[in-house]
């Protein structure tokens, strides 16, 4: 029994390793044929321009060279900020260029070679979740923090309305609203409940968080994360012990340990 933590702890760091081993692979792939494109681009017109002037082949290669450099560039810090997990210069627009961007590309580009959606996602919001750790880690830590949950962890038999006041929550403790509203209380932070992208955004625009720990499945948290970028998620995958959508759980200790690092209790030392 005393071996289980340090098994299961190999285990995460297994998982993380090879969803950064992962979405490293797909960047490459992806570096590789946008290099191939730029190259393909450069060549076919090639030609025809020594027709028009001499010099139009030197500028289109010129032009050619420094956006083949400025992708590799890109793809270079892409890859050390995934792999490391660190911190590196641009990194809050490279994070833009990744989510807006390189995301459906990399999931089309791991379509074609038999990699399902979900599992390039889940890999996608661990890297971020390590991105958005180390951004953070390097500046003041945030004062307004948002804890946004899903509808789903509510009881399914539940009649009481939560989704726009969460403080109605009974606190019966048949589902996990409960100690998330006695964390909430414990770190001062918001705690609010979504059941569908167009809420959340409303409430991420009237709290204005710093940043949000958002608990999800892998696709609402990829949207998720896509809809309010530039501002940090940090993204907690629940739990779904009866099927998608129905008396979701969710890693508790996580999310304290999350917000003791950032929001330690009063009287608590960070």
């Amino acid at each position: 029994m005393a071996d289980e933590p340090v098994l299961i702890l190999g285990s995460v760091i297994r998982n993380r390793r090879g969803e950064k081993l992962l979405l490293a692979g797909l960047l490459a792939l992806t570096a590789i044929l946008a290099l191939i494109g730029i190259a393909i681009a450069f060549l076919i017109p090639y030609y025809g321009l020594a027709r028009i002037h001499p010099w139009l082949p030197v500028i289109a290669g010129v032009i050619t060279v420094v956006a083949a450099i400025g992708v590799l560039a890109a793809f270079i810090l892409l890859l050390v900020a995934t792999v490391l997990g660190r911190d590196v210069p641009y990194s809050r627009k490279l994070r833009s260029l990744v989510i807006k961007v390189l995301l459906p590309i990399l999931v089309q580009i791991a379509k074609l070679v038999g990699i399902p959606r979900e599992q390039v996602q889940h890999a996608f919001v661990e890297v971020n979740n390590e991105l958005v750790l180390a951004r953070l880690n390097h500046g003041a830590p945030p004062d307004r923090v948002l804890v946004l949950l899903p509808h789903c962890l509510q009881h399914s038999e539940c009649t009481v309305k939560i989704t726009y006041r969460v403080d109605n929550c009974k606190r019966c403790g048949k589902c996990p609203i409960k100690s998330l509203l006695e964390l909430a209380e414990r770190h001062r932070v918001d705690l609010a409940v979504a059941t569908g992208g167009t809420i959340a955004r409303r409430l991420v625009v009237e709290k204005r968080p710093q940043l949000i720990v958002a608990v999800a499945c892998e696709r609402d948290l990829t949207s998720g994360i896509r809809d309010t970028t530039p501002l940090p998620v940090y993204g907690i995958f629940n739990r779904r012990p009866f099927g998608p959508c129905l008396n979701t759980q969710v890693d508790i200790n996580r999310i304290e340990d999350l917000l003791k690092h950032f929001k330690p209790a009063p009287g608590k030392a960070p």
